[in-house]
């Protein structure tokens, strides 16, 4: 599987593009802000009908314009198809494969496996829970589509819950008989969310685990715990304990969506005790094992998106990711550097044709 053609018009800061991409390395090269990123993540929206940086549609689209159009041309499965995603202002957006449209977004998910490593994926160290349980569950839909449609269930059932509950305070009564509904309902979800959930940490951690030895040269212990309220028992147990507690806070507190993964390094807290290198080495690691995870999967290669990965990493962490990238193992690569000699000169050392292609004030042009 690869991304044969690539065509970008009016998206963030590149007004048009037509790239004929390699089948194995793309780099894009050029000063910051130049358009690299946005080239990235114009293959991230061919996958995910969404930005990886702005979930925004309308804020993508290129100041003082109107519409953006982003569309790929891709061989998978031994054929070749089609991939179209337009975003117009004030109008709903299409997204096609093959000229058809899709009905329901979340059916595109996982026909196009990709994975991106950008610096703000640091975030999933530094920010709150939310972000990590959005990367546990990006992994799963992409070859758990029943998953997918659960949690998505969850969430309604969710947001009616806390509703229901800001309507009984305010009218100062209570109803546990309906409440007890919806307890019903998010316990049978949360059960299956929380049971997908162990099992896909159960089979990542040891590929997370030999990745980063792979990178770090071995020296250093991480590991990566999963925290759940479901880990003690069920949830309808904990609607009944802490019921008096969601009424006065007028929120549902216990649930998969307070779950959190835990990283640590050497038995301490990754984000108070890991440097800056280690914590750059750790995320790589983690989407370098979404990566290997999703290919055993889903039987081929995703999309490799490496975006600005050199800062902060060692030369002999750089030399050790770059010869890890460089393997067969791996299916086509795209690469932004600032640095345009870099790049072309690591693969040159292990003898892997590329394409490169310098960007500049948001155009496109193939070295």
């Amino acid at each position: 599987m690869h991304l044969k053609h690539l065509n970008v018009v009016q998206f963030k800061n590149v007004g048009e593009a037509e790239l004929e991409l390699a089948e194995k390395v793309n780099c894009f090269l050029g000063n910051n802000g130049a358009g690299k990123t946005t080239l990235l993540d114009a293959i991230y929206y061919l996958a995910f009908c969404k930005s990886f940086f702005n979930p925004i549609d309308s804020q993508n689209i290129q100041h003082k314009q109107d519409f953006f159009v982003i569309d790929g041309l891709l061989h998978l499965n031994g054929e070749e198809e089609k991939i179209f995603c337009g975003v117009k202002r004030a109008e709903k957006k299409k997204f096609k494969r093959n000229q058809k449209e899709y009905d329901r977004l979340a059916d595109h998910i996982g026909v196009l496996p990709l994975v991106m490593i950008a610096p703000s994926d640091t975030d999933l160290i530094r920010e709150g829970s939310e972000f990590r349980r959005k990367f546990m569950d990006g992994i799963i839909s992409q070859y758990n589509r029943a998953y997918l449609d659960t949690l998505l269930q969850y969430n309604r059932q969710l947001a009616q819950r806390n509703a229901m509950l800001k309507h009984f305070w305010a009218e100062g009564r209570r109803d546990d008989t309906t409440l007890e509904v919806f307890d019903e309902q998010l316990h049978a979800l949360a059960t299956e969310i929380h049971k997908d959930r162990k099992a896909f940490l159960a089979d990542y951690m040891p590929i997370f685990s030999a990745f980063y030895q792979m990178i770090s040269g071995g020296e250093e212990e991480v590991s990566i715990r999963y925290e759940s309220h479901l880990n003690d028992k069920p949830l309808l147990e904990w609607f009944q304990e802490v019921r008096e507690k969601d009424y006065r806070s007028q929120y549902t507190t216990k649930g998969v969506h307070k779950d959190d993964l835990v990283f640590t390094i050497g038995d301490h807290p990754l984000k108070k005790f890991g440097s800056q290198g280690q914590q750059k080495s750790f995320v790589i690691a983690l989407r370098l094992a979404q990566f290997d995870y999703l290919k055993d999967l889903k039987q081929k290669n995703p999309m490799l998106l490496l975006d600005d990965i050199f800062d902060k990493l060692d030369d002999q962490r750089v030399a050790a990711l770059m010869k890890l990238v460089s393997e067969d193992h791996f299916g086509q690569i795209f690469i932004t550097d600032a640095n345009v000699h870099r790049v072309p000169d690591l693969f040159r050392d292990v003898d892997i044709p590329i394409k490169k292609f310098l960007v500049s004030h948001g155009k496109v042009e193939e070295l």
